[in-house]
């Protein structure tokens, strides 16, 4: 989750889809997730955007994913 929200915001539904991982399963991983403070979350209608939440995680996060994160 974290390599995929690295490279910027993104939906539920496109975390699910681009992760292969289903919906309740998803949706408990982001809520341990936000509430560790490591998201941050947007609401545009029905949808829920996640994005990285500080800037600290975000460049360990850049570092992490160019050493470990599949190349798409």
């Amino acid at each position: 989750l974290m390599c995929q929200l690295s490279q910027g915001e993104m939906s539920v539904g496109e975390l699910e889809e681009q992760l292969g991982i289903r919906q309740p399963t998803l949706s408990q991983q982001l809520g341990v997730l936000r509430e560790n403070e490591l998201v941050a979350t947007r609401r545009e209608g029905k949808n829920i955007f996640y994005s990285v939440a500080s800037p600290q995680a975000l460049a360990v996060m850049a570092v992490l994913y160019e050493q470990f994160c599949p190349k798409q």
